[in-house]
Order: structure tokens, then C-alpha cells, then sequence
């Protein structure tokens, strides 16, 4: 396979971003299963809908940075991170551990002159961009339902690709370990607490002390303040440690996805 690799391979100034390949690619294949992208951005509306405004109404108003707002715009930058997690989770997953496994498309792929890092930058920017449509999408209804309060929640999108990015660099290098269909109730069994415990729905004061460290170390926790910060137009010098935080997790996720990929396609 190598051999076939290198006889392939094109002089590097032949073809600029060589990764935009494997990124059409996947905007190619969902041509026709447009039903399956857009049920990933309904999910949030939903939990807007029956948490946020049907809960809302016992709630009442919730203080954030000396505001008072509805509990339903309180809810809505933290959906707006969760979909940007579950949009690159599932790409980076379900859908990656099939090509990997089942449609061999990473070994097609490296037959051709696209490099590993080409195919590991492609999967990752498409991951990254379906998180911000989903962002994009869900920041429109929320806008249309009033619970918008700043123009700054216009960068919540730009943070959802963000949190794209990492989210999806390290579930690709955790899918490199599955076996079995089976073993993706582990990423359930992750997300699930990740969705509930990580301020989306309720501030971090309502946790006991012990707890509140163990969340402020989920990086949901901090896609879900940024976004909530942006949202509120409460951003700060604080947010750049949210956002390093997604950057170092990206950074390592993508390092670590390419020397596991090499492992499996390339020895």
C-alpha cells in the first residue's frame, strides 16, 4: 500500500489545501441524507422548547454577571455549545469509525496523493463546520424567540466552531480504539453526564463545592461560559482561557488521531 502511495503521489506545489478533498467529499455524501443533517439541529430546539420555555415559566428569572434574565435565554448559548459537541461527536464517531472499519475510505483515500494529515484535517474542518451550522442555525431561532440579548452572540458562532474542532479531533483519536459498534456506549455514557452537569442548565453555584472543580474540568463546561459570555455580552480576559483550553485539546486530539491512524493504516 505504500508503494502505490508514494507512485501516487503528486509534487506538493501541484495541488494547494489537498485536505479540501476529503472536506467535499463528505459535503458531497450528504447530498442525499440532508433529513439525517438537519435532525442533528432539532434535537436543541426541543430542549429549548420543553426546558427552557416550558420550565421556564416555574423558574422565572435567573441572574447572570448582575442581569436578570429569562431562565429560557439562560439555556440558550448553553444548547448552542452542547450542539456544536454533539454535531462533531457524531461525525467524528459513528460516522469516522465506519469509514474507517467497515468502508475502508481511509485506505482508499491514501492511495491517492492526499497525505495522513490531509485525511485527519479534512474529517476534522467538516466535523468543525457542521457544529457551526448547527450554532448558526440554533442562534437564528433563538434570535426569532427573543432570547437574544447582545450583537455579541454573534461570536458564539466562531466559538461553536471552536468547540467543533476539539470535540472532534478527540473523538476521532478515541474512535481509533473501537472495536465494535458496542463499544460507542462508552461515548454515550460520557456525553450524557457531560450534557447535564456542565452549566447548560443550571449555574455552577447549585453544585456542591467538591463537585464544582470536576466540572469547571469538563471542557463542555467551558464551551458552554464562553458561549454564555458572548451570548451576554459578559466576555472577559477569563474567556481566553476557555479558549486555549479548546485549542490545546485540538492540538492533541489531531497529534494523536495521526499516530494512531498511521498505526492502523500505514504499518
Amino acid at each position: 500500500m505504500i508503494a502505490l502511495r508514494q507512485a501516487a503521489r503528486l509534487p506538493e506545489s501541484a495541488t494547494r489545501f489537498p485536505a479540501r478533498h476529503v472536506f467535499e467529499r463528505n459535503v458531497l455524501s450528504y447530498r442525499r441524507l440532508w433529513l439525517v443533517f438537519v435532525a442533528g439541529f432539532i434535537e436543541p430546539v426541543f430542549y429549548l422548547l420543553g426546558l427552557g420555555v416550558g420550565l421556564g415559566q416555574l423558574v422565572g428569572q435567573v441572574e447572570v454577571d448582575g442581569m436578570s434574565v429569562e431562565y429560557a435565554a439562560y439555556v440558550a448559548p448553553g444548547l448552542i455549545a452542547s450542539s456544536a459537541m454533539n454535531a462533531a461527536v457524531f461525525d467524528s464517531t459513528f460516522n469516522f469509525f465506519y469509514k474507517l472499519k467497515y468502508a475502508k475510505t481511509f485506505d482508499a483515500m491514501l492511495v491517492t496523493p492526499l497525505r495522513l494529515g490531509d485525511v485527519v484535517s479534512g474529517e476534522v474542518a467538516w466535523s468543525m463546520t457542521r457544529s457551526g451550522i448547527y450554532a448558526a442555525i440554533f442562534l437564528g431561532i433563538a434570535t426569532i424567540l427573543g432570547l437574544v440579548e447582545s450583537w455579541w452572540a454573534l461570536l458564539t458562532i466562531p466559538a461553536a466552531l471552536l468547540i467543533g474542532i476539539a470535540f472532534s479531533a478527540v473523538g476521532t483519536a478515541l474512535t481509533s480504539f473501537m472495536r465494535s459498534w458496542h463499544d460507542f456506549d462508552y461515548i454515550q455514557l460520557g456525553l450524557q453526564p457531560l450534557f447535564l452537569a456542565s452549566t447548560t442548565f443550571f449555574p455552577l453555584s447549585v453544585y456542591p463545592g467538591w463537585a464544582e472543580p470536576l466540572v469547571q474540568a469538563t471542557p463542555l463546561y467551558h464551551g458552554v461560559t464562553l458561549c454564555r459570555n458572548l451570548a451576554f455580552g459578559a466576555q472577559g480576559w477569563g474567556d481566553l482561557w476557555h479558549v486555549g483550553y479548546f485549542v490545546a485539546m485540538a492540538a492533541l486530539g489531531v497529534a494523536f488521531t495521526k499516530g494512531r491512524l498511521r498505526t492502523l493504516l500505514m504499518d
